[in-house]
């Protein structure tokens, strides 16, 4: 089994109009092509001592066996009747973790129930863990806030804030049976004023500097600030006291032109410095990809289409083999790069980090 074979099964067996909306960004300018990663020169280097070597890390008192984190994914009840379940199971059993979005289409006890489920060994993790949660902004504090609350009851130990999508440029129309059971209910208001759609009613609605700084405030986890592509907003995201940040391009799905996910990481790790924990999410679709990504300044990497392919297959063994695939791919990577550890990668995200700035 490959990720082309799972990619291929969830093809043949997903809606084309889904299919389609799966595929939106893939190819855009604004998208990470697989080439941006291809790009980057590897240089083998054989004959060391390897037979040490493993793939874990250690972030926020958690450790995981590999870096491989589930992207957050909305409506995945669309792909698979497993929905965000099966990802949680999935992440759990191969010893990772997954971002259970706000757009979640199953509860988010559930998600976090089956998070402890797929747990064959708990790898230092509380036996308690739950997923980490991935946060919309709600267009007000008190709504929004209602939605943390709601994730953190469910065990959430890390919360991760979207700033990148206060504009959905497309959508889909969701059938009855999927909603975001998770959020709460929809304010209604008069009909967006004169100044128009955008302005009068989005960007009304969406959260400032001054929101970060109030969620920071109200979140006594974690938080991480996914969406950051400029260093001036990843500095300015650390001073607001996040603890993290998610390099991302949204997957090309919100702005088209976007600069390569893999050039701005660098210049955000250049600009944060090496004891920031960076995160990278958008074109991850091989475990040489990760290993890429992690050489770049990455501390760890997010995966989305290649689970939703393996959810779309085969349900949540599918995402369970599309981990395994990349697990296996990054370790091979590593070894014949020379590198027992992920901190032995040079220029790499945990080995800047160091062993205890960031646990």
């Amino acid at each position: 089994m490959t990720l082309l074979h799972l990619r291929e099964q969830a093809q043949a067996r997903l809606p084309e109009a889904l299919w389609q909306h799966l595929q939106q960004g893939a190819h855009d300018a604004g998208a990470p092509a697989p080439s941006e990663f291809d790009a980057q020169p590897l240089t083998p280097r054989p004959l060391r001592a390897l037979g040490h070597g493993h793939t874990s890390l250690q972030l926020w008192g958690q450790t995981w066996a590999h870096p491989l984190i589930v992207a957050p994914l909305a409506y995945a009840g669309l792909f698979h009747a497993d929905g965000e379940c099966g990802l949680a199971m999935a992440a759990a059993a191969q010893g990772g973790v997954s971002v259970t979005s706000s757009l979640a289409s199953q509860p988010f006890s559930d998600v976090a129930q089956a998070h402890r489920h797929g747990q064959a060994e708990p790898l230092g993790a509380a036996p308690d863990q739950a997923p980490w949660f991935q946060l919309y902004w709600q267009g007000s504090r008190e709504r929004t806030q209602a939605l943390l609350q709601r994730a953190l009851d469910a065990g959430s130990p890390v919360v991760v804030f979207t700033v990148d999508a206060p504009i959905k440029l497309a959508g889909l129309e969701l059938p009855p049976h999927v909603r975001a059971v998770n959020l709460p209910p929809a304010p209604t208001g008069p009909a967006a004023p004169t100044t128009g759609e955008v302005f009068g009613h989005w960007m009304a609605q969406a959260p400032t500097w001054d929101d970060l700084v109030w969620l920071r405030s109200q979140c006594a986890q974690p938080l991480l600030v996914k969406g950051i592509l400029h260093p001036d907003d990843a500095q300015a995201a650390l001073q607001a006291g996040c603890d993290g940040l998610v390099v991302s391009s949204h997957g090309g799905r919100v702005l088209s032109g976007c600069p390569p996910v893999l050039r701005a990481l660098t210049a955000i790790r250049q600009r944060v410095g090496p004891q920031v924990p960076l995160l990278l999410d958008s074109g991850i679709r091989s475990g040489r990809d990760a290993f890429v990504a992690l050489q770049s300044g990455a501390t760890a990497v997010m995966v989305g289409r290649p689970c939703l392919w393996g959810l779309a297959a085969q349900g949540a063994l599918g995402v369970a083999q599309a981990l395994r695939i990349l697990r296996d791919e990054l370790a091979m990577t590593m070894a014949l790069m020379g590198c027992a550890t992920l901190a032995d990668i040079p220029e790499s995200g945990l080995q800047a980090l160091g062993r205890s700035d960031w646990l």
